[in-house]
């Protein structure tokens, strides 16, 4: 009895609750557009777990894979798909979540991106793979909708040298461009994986302000993506 109940109320959960990504490159305004939406009520916002990443027990595996991504980087990709299955499946009282990026573009994007630029051995690649089809297969991880904000490369490298986060100052223009062109492909031309939701187009390449008006009028889509 008590694991039918378990059931019903997850179901219940579920299907009242609205599951909202905003995707897009490093410093394309992720960060920004969901504090905009935090000051919406009934609206939860969960920011990427990037102090998680900078801090595994002592540990930074974020910084150590910017330096030797070679070595590093399905230390740091196994504990991303970990952090990110979490986010997805915490529960809240919020009827709207907004995630900071999702497990999918965590294994689409940059595992993707590590694995062609040759800085992901095929053994590495292959293992997460399989760890990231077993999720899909055996979790249901609803999104409702994915939000995307399209960005230059050339805006995100402007905006990383103004937000000078310490591990980002090795990012080179080259994986910018290589990020974008993979978000292009899987949200936009829809060539190369399947996606999991409707997707939502913001072009962000413009100033706060701007954006701010673009936020609000897209709000009513955004916020009721669920009963779309």
């Amino acid at each position: 009895y008590l694991r039918s109940a378990v059931c019903v109320w997850v179901w219940v959960w579920y299907f009242l609750h609205s599951q909202i990504c905003i995707e897009g490159n490093i410093a394309s305004g992720k960060t920004t557009c969901l504090e905009y939406f935090s000051k919406t009520s009934n609206t939860e916002v969960l920011t990427e777990p990037i102090s998680k990443w900078r801090n595994v027990q002592g540990h930074n595996p974020l910084a150590l894979m910017y330096e030797d991504p070679v070595r590093w980087g399905i230390t740091l990709q196994t504990y991303v798909q970990l952090t990110m299955l979490d986010r997805h499946l915490s529960t809240g009282l919020a009827p709207v979540r907004m995630m900071e990026r999702s497990i999918y573009s965590a294994k689409y994007i940059f595992v993707e991106n590590l694995f062609k630029s040759g800085k992901m051995p095929e053994v590495d690649f292959a293992v997460l793979t399989e760890w990231f089809n077993w999720i899909i297969k055996n979790i249901d991880i609803p999104v409702d909708l994915i939000v995307y904000l399209q960005t230059s490369p050339q805006t995100c490298l402007e905006r990383l040298k103004q937000r000078c986060r310490e591990e980002e100052k090795v990012i080179p223009m080259e994986y910018l461009e290589s990020i974008h062109n993979l978000y292009e492909d899987w949200l936009i031309n829809q060539t190369t994986f399947k996606v999991p939701a409707p997707v939502l187009v913001i072009p962000a390449d413009h100033d706060l302000q701007k954006m701010i008006r673009q936020y609000e009028e897209n709000r009513e889509r955004i916020l009721t993506a669920h009963h779309a």
